[in-house]
């Protein structure tokens, strides 16, 4: 089963691991990077008080070019389309599920989602209307405060894999739960989760509570796979019952999970859990066999039909026996990779 999993690009690093992927009764996804392809673009820039777009995405690009998270690349990819210069930055800070901070050419900047406004104390009613507007197209509106003046909104859009709704499709087929989480808008994940087929959603879930989500699928009798490909994934992929991580994700995922996806296809996942069913289902096969030969076989050895009239075991027929039940396993183990594995 794992010969055949790496062959399909699908690396399993424990036999417990391809175990537990069969028995999974809730596969909890990552929204960026999973569902969707994990590169968004800028669609559209709104600025506010006397601010014009360049200024903006100059001074957005300069505090990003310090980030790691694939919105602040796409920001960063945006400036250099316009080649615009990188402004001189300090003191920049990184604030989890909410965006980052920083000094930018002498001035105070913050850069990131509503969440990051109300926690320093500015004002975010006057862009409900807005930020309603962008979510339900299922994008992300990145607010941009200079000097704790919002100077602009920077709209960005990720597009879903090509794969992804069917796979979640597959998934249901087979009688799995599919669920979302996120640190999303709630409007923005339910779009996205609309769209791809998924009724239930966490949302706005900050990176230190996506194990906790895990946690409490796993405190409701739920066996959990949790799939993902960021640093803020691994420690949900380590709580759940099996982790799942995109191979084009970060290292610290990849290293954090149980099974890696090289090909970054989602329907891997539903691969990986049929390859999990169908080598589950050979090996109690094997055992049932293994059962037979020796259940009929030691009685017969022992002289149970000698005590009847019937012959003694011949200790030669017993040896080939006995070889013929380890032979019989080992071609039912083959079996499974010409005729149980091909629909995989």
């Amino acid at each position: 089963g794992t010969g055949f999993g790496a062959k399909r690009g699908i690396l399993i690093k424990s036999s417990a691991a391809l175990e537990e992927a069969g028995h999974v009764g809730v596969v909890l996804l990552d929204k960026t990077g999973t569902i969707t392809n994990g590169k968004p673009k800028v669609v559209d820039i709104q600025v506010f008080n006397d601010y014009s777009k360049e200024e903006v995405l100059k001074v957005a690009a300069s505090i990003e070019k310090h980030s790691e998270h694939p919105l602040g690349k796409a920001i960063v990819e945006e400036a250099e389309k316009q080649e615009f210069d990188v402004l001189p930055i300090e003191q920049f800070q990184s604030i989890s599920g909410m965006g980052i901070q920083g000094i930018v050419d002498g001035k105070e900047v913050l850069l990131g989602n509503h969440l990051l406004l109300q926690n320093q104390g500015i004002a975010v009613d006057d862009f409900n209307t807005v930020i309603d507007e962008v979510a339900s197209q299922g994008q992300t509106a990145m607010f941009i405060v200079i000097q704790k003046q919002v100077a602009g909104i920077i709209v960005v859009a990720d597009t879903i894999k090509a794969t992804s709704k069917e796979a979640i499709q597959q998934m249901k087929a087979l009688g799995l739960q599919v669920r979302m989480v996120t640190g999303d808008h709630e409007k923005t994940a339910k779009a996205i989760a609309n769209e791809v087929g998924i009724e239930t959603v966490y949302s706005q879930v900050l990176p230190n509570e996506k194990a906790s989500v895990v946690q409490q699928l796993l405190d409701e009798g739920y066996q959990v796979a949790m799939v993902g490909d960021g640093i803020n994934d691994a420690p949900a992929l380590v709580q759940a019952d099996v982790g799942i991580a995109m191979g084009a994700g970060t290292d610290v995922a990849i290293e954090s999970a149980d099974i890696v996806l090289m090909n970054n296809d989602m329907l891997s996942v539903v691969r990986t859990i049929k390859l999990s069913r169908a080598t589950i289902k050979n090996i109690k096969e094997n055992l049932f066999w293994a059962f037979i030969y020796n259940i009929i076989g030691i009685p017969i050895a022992m002289g149970v039909l000698h005590l009847f009239g019937g012959p003694l075991l011949n200790p030669m027929v017993a040896g080939a026996a006995m070889s013929f039940s380890s032979v019989s396993v080992v071609l039912n183990a083959l079996r499974l990779k010409r005729v149980g594995l091909k629909k995989i």
